[in-house]
C-alpha cells in the first residue's frame, strides 16, 4: 500500500489523497483551492491537464461531502472514473448545479456537471464497497455539509482512516466516537489515520454546541420580532438550529426563496423521516409579487434565509422599508473573518449585504472538530503506524494536542517510509 497526500498539508481546503496497491488506485476528495476575499480561486489543478495527471489509471474517486474544497474539481474527471458520494449529498449537488443552470453564462458548463453528477455512484452508511483489492467503508460524520463521512480503507492486511471534515458539536455527532469504537478498532488496528486539523491553527478558539446555538438564537428571536439569517444554504444542522428556534413562536414565518426550500425538502424527506429535528414543514417561499405574504411577515414576524445575492438585495427593498428596524436584526451565522474588513479572508460581497441591515449580530460554531475533540478521536482510534494531519494551516501544530506521546512521534508531514508504506506528501 502507498499513501500519498497531493495536496492538503499546510492548507485548509483542495484535498487531495490518494491510496493504492500493485493494483488499484483510488482518490479520497478531488477538491479546489477555496477562493480568496475577493471570491478568486488560484487553482493551478482546475483544468482537464492537470485532473487527468492525478487521476491517470485511477480506479475510483470518492468524496466525504459536497463542499467545493473537497468535490469542486470533480467535472475535470473523465468520463470512464466512478466517482462516488453519499445518496442525499448528491440529491444536495444536483440542487445546486441546476440552480446554477440558470446563470446564463454557465448554462453550457452546467449541462456537463449536471450530466457527471447524475451518473456519480450513492452509498449509504456503513456500505462495503469493493474496487479492485481495496475495501472502502463509508461511516456517517456530523459537518457543516450534510450527509458527510469519513472512510475506512482495507487492503494487504492495512487498515487507514480518513476522517474528512467533522466535528464534535453538532446535534448528530454524539455517534462518532461509539462508530469508532465499535464499527472500527474493535475489528481491528488502524495503521494510518488520516485526519481533518483546521482547528490547529485557531487552537484557542472556543466551540458551541447547535444546541447552544439554538438557545441564543431563541433570545435573539425574542428581542427581535424581524430576523433575518445569513448562513450556508446546505448546513443542515445549522438551518434546523433556526428553524426549530422560530417555532417557539408559533405565528412567525420562516420564509426563504425556492432554492433554499429545494434543499430543504431533500433535508425534509431524507433526513427528515428519521428526526423531526431535521423535517422543516413547509417553508414560506418569498415572491415580490406576494403582498398578501409581505403583510403576514410584517404582522405576524418571520425568520427569513438570506444570501448576499442580488435577488436578496431586491427583496430587501421591499422588505425593509415596511418593518420597524428596531426590531430587526441579521444574524450572521459564518465564519467571522469573512466579515473582518481586516482580515485577508474578508468577503466585499459579504461585508456590503451585511451593512444592508439596520444591525446584525454574530451567531455560529464551526463546522470543524475542536482542538480537544480532535484529540480524543486521534487517542481512541491510536493507529499503529502514523498520523497525518490535512486541510490545515498549520499541521505542525499537530504535536500542542493533548494526545498521547506515542502518537506525537508519529506525525507525518513530510515524506517517509513507516512499516514498509509509503507515505508521499507532495
Amino acid at each position: 500500500m502507498k499513501i500519498t497526500i497531493h495536496r492538503g498539508i499546510d492548507q485548509i481546503g483542495g484535498c487531495i489523497t490518494e491510496i493504492s496497491t500493485d493494483t488499484t488506485r483510488i482518490i479520497i476528495d478531488l477538491g479546489q483551492n477555496l477562493p480568496d476575499g475577493n471570491n478568486k480561486i488560484d487553482d493551478n489543478l482546475a483544468n482537464k491537464k492537470a485532473v487527468s495527471k492525478i487521476t491517470q489509471n485511477v480506479d475510483a474517486i470518492f468524496y466525504t461531502h459536497y463542499h467545493g474544497d473537497h468535490i469542486g474539481l470533480f467535472n475535470y474527471v473523465q468520463e470512464n472514473i466512478p466517482q462516488y458520494i453519499g445518496s442525499i449529498a448528491k440529491q444536495v449537488v444536483l440542487c445546486k448545479h441546476k440552480r446554477l443552470y440558470r446563470i446564463p453564462t454557465r448554462k453550457d458548463q452546467s449541462i456537463i456537471e449536471i450530466s457527471i453528477i447524475n451518473k456519480m455512484h450513492p452509498f449509504s452508511p456503513k456500505q462495503i464497497i469493493k474496487i479492485g483489492d481495496i475495501t472502502i467503508i463509508p461511516y456517517f460524520v456530523s459537518h457543516s455539509a450534510c450527509d458527510a463521512y469519513m472512510f475506512l480503507i482495507e487492503a494487504n492486511g492495512k487498515r487507514v482512516l480518513h476522517t474528512g471534515d467533522f466535528r464534535g458539536h453538532g446535534y448528530l455527532s454524539k455517534g462518532l466516537l461509539p462508530t469508532i469504537k465499535k464499527h472500527i478498532i474493535s475489528k481491528g488496528k488502524i495503521d494510518f489515520l488520516i485526519t481533518e486539523g483546521t482547528m490547529l491553527s485557531r487552537l484557542d478558539e472556543r466551540v458551541k454546541h447547535e444546541i447552544d446555538l439554538k438557545t441564543d438564537a431563541i433570545k435573539l428571536m425574542k428581542q427581535y420580532k424581524y430576523t433575518f439569517v445569513f448562513c450556508s444554504s446546505t448546513d443542515m444542522e445549522r438551518l434546523a438550529t433556526f428553524y426549530s428556534a422560530n417555532k417557539h413562536y408559533n405565528d412567525r414565518l420562516f420564509v426563504c426563496d425556492d432554492y433554499q426550500e429545494n434543499i430543504l425538502n431533500i433535508f425534509s424527506k431524507t433526513s427528515g423521516k428519521i428526526s423531526t429535528l431535521f423535517d422543516f414543514g413547509k417553508p414560506y417561499t418569498f415572491n415580490i409579487r406576494n403582498k398578501k405574504l409581505l403583510n403576514w411577515m410584517q404582522d405576524k414576524g418571520f425568520c427569513m434565509l438570506v444570501r448576499p445575492t442580488m435577488k436578496f438585495s431586491n427583496y430587501l427593498k421591499f422588505i425593509l422599508p415596511i418593518i420597524n428596524h428596531d426590531k430587526t436584526t441579521l444574524i450572521y451565522s459564518m465564519w467571522h473573518e469573512y466579515i473582518n474588513p481586516k482580515s485577508i479572508y474578508a468577503k466585499k460581497d459579504y461585508l456590503d449585504f451585511v451593512d444592508t441591515f439596520p444591525r446584525y449580530k454574530t451567531l455560529h460554531t464551526s463546522g470543524h472538530a475542536s482542538a480537544d475533540f480532535l484529540a480524543e478521536v486521534c487517542n481512541n482510534v491510536n493507529p499503529v503506524s502514523g498520523t497525518i494531519p490535512i486541510h490545515s494551516e498549520s499541521s505542525a501544530n499537530f504535536q500542542n494536542l493533548p494526545i498521547n506521546d506515542s502518537l506525537k512521534s508519529k506525525i507525518i508531514t513530510s515524506t517517509q517510509v513507516s512499516d514498509n508504506i509509503e507515505v508521499e506528501i507532495k
